[in-house]
């Protein structure tokens, strides 16, 4: 169980410190309903994120992944074209980062998320939780090293739990600063933006290496 939980862990960091989750919900806090916009974000965010981990576990359960069975080789299999996944995207994150004289930029569809209402922050924050595809990815590496464990329910649960409640630590960072820093908070949350907007290419570049090289290691542990 504790094996399951560090490898788990250690992939919803990829999910909770992805600026394209963070910077939305540093926006939403810039909107008329602050807290309710950014709050309701958060829970359609975990909806997506929870949804998906649940459903991949469901389908990875339905077939025997347990050790030193046919199909748990797929398991290794599909680890090592996760890992590859993730490292090409790196590459592509890395090469597409702005250059010391440039600013960054974030996706056209965040221009107008300073206008959201609570309820379209929660359809965006769904959205995003289960559609993004590196949350995606990473999501069914985490079902796979769940449902190929030999865990109980509970256990199962437990670590579907972990996953969720780090994975969305980069999005309820945000809302904690605003309520517990007060008057202080749009400046820091603006000086948050500013640096993820301008290193968002760097820092998901390096978690992606990183983490897509660990998944290719376990891929050819298990295959």
């Amino acid at each position: 169980m504790r094996v399951v939980v560090g490898e788990v862990l250690a992939l919803a960091l990829v999910v909770a410190l992805s600026p394209l989750n963070i910077i939305p919900a540093i926006l939403l806090l810039f909107t008329k309903k602050p807290l309710a916009s950014a709050f309701s974000f958060l829970v359609g965010f975990i909806i997506g994120v929870a949804g998906v981990l649940v459903t991949c576990v469901a389908i990875a359960g339905a077939i025997d992944l347990s050790p030193n069975t046919n199909d748990s080789t797929w398991v290794g299999i599909l680890k090592m074209a996760l890992g590859v996944y993730l490292v090409v995207a790196a590459v592509r994150k890395f090469r597409r980062r702005p250059r010391a004289d440039e600013e960054g930029s974030m996706p056209k569809w965040m221009d107008g998320i300073t206008g959201y209402t609570p309820g379209k922050a929660l359809e965006v924050g769904v959205v995003l939780g289960a559609a993004n595809p590196k949350n995606v990815v990473v999501g069914i590496a985490a079902a796979v090293t769940i449902a190929s464990a030999d865990l109980s329910l509970a256990q199962q649960v437990g670590a579907c739990a972990v996953y969720v409640l780090v994975a969305i630590l980069g999005v309820a960072i945000p809302i904690l600063a605003m309520v517990l820093l007060g008057d202080r908070a749009p400046e820091v949350l603006q000086g948050w933006r500013s640096w993820l907007e301008n290193n968002s290419a760097t820092v998901m570049s390096v978690l992606f290496l990183i983490f897509g090289v660990v998944l290719i290691g376990q891929g050819i542990g298990g295959a």
